[in-house]
């Protein structure tokens, strides 16, 4: 059965059917589908997501990047869960996990994607790395905001963009907290929607339904996330 056919045991009792649709709308729009091709280095985007470590040390031992930037400080989102710094947290994870530490860089200033790319590019040419393709790893409904802000502030390079292999259905039974999925659904697709016009992300087309799935969801309180 498929994420597309279940809903997580007590998510009807935070959001409704329609809700629950209107979200899993917005999150397959935030896939981007990209095929894994071999890069010179990774990038991977510290959030409250230890998978996004997780997922790394996977693709290092596959072979598709021979260096990563755990790239992140702190957030309001990740302080009490990470309290030395998303990268260190993540750099931990993936040491546990079997991950040389030999192939992991850390970059602990981020505030957010902007930073966690730029910052992390100057961490790597500051090790004389001038990576031609980058692969970028996030939280699977962060990776159209990640490769649209890479693709702003880093346009020479070529970017591959992945996260762990989620429906939305799994991707909230593992963080446990459907609204706290959903409003970051929500916030992640206002910057994709508004940040174009601020230099801070390239334009990319929105469909109008996804677009009437945000107001929908706007609408009925899914909105911390969002920024004024």
């Amino acid at each position: 059965m498929s994420s597309r056919d279940r809903e997580p045991a007590g998510a009807i009792e935070e959001i409704t059917a329609q809700q629950w649709r209107a979200a899993e709308l917005i999150w397959d729009y935030h896939q981007l589908g990209h095929e894994l091709r071999t890069c010179d280095a990774a990038i991977a985007l510290g959030s409250h997501d230890l998978g996004v470590a997780t997922v790394t040390v996977e693709l290092y031992a596959a072979g598709w990047f021979p260096l990563v930037v755990f790239s992140g400080g702190n957030s309001r989102t990740t302080r009490q869960r990470f309290p030395r710094g998303e990268a260190v947290h993540y750099r931990e994870h993936a040491i546990e996990l079997g991950m040389p530490a030999t192939a992991i860089l850390i970059e602990q200033q981020a505030a957010n994607t902007g930073e966690n790319i730029t910052l992390s590019r100057a961490l790597l040419a500051a090790q004389d790395i001038r990576p031609r393709r980058v692969l970028l790893i996030c939280k699977p409904y962060a990776q159209r905001r990640a490769f649209a802000t890479c693709a702003r502030v880093w346009p020479a390079v070529d970017i591959v963009c992945v996260s762990e292999p989620l429906g939305f259905a799994d991707y909230v039974l593992s963080i446990g907290d459907a609204k706290l999925v959903v409003d970051m659904l929500v916030g992640d697709l206002q910057r994709v929607i508004d940040y174009p016009e601020l230099g801070f992300m390239v334009p990319q087309d929105v469909p109008a339904a996804v677009r009437t799935a945000y107001d929908q969801l706007v609408a009925a309180g899914f909105d911390s996330r969002l920024v004024s």
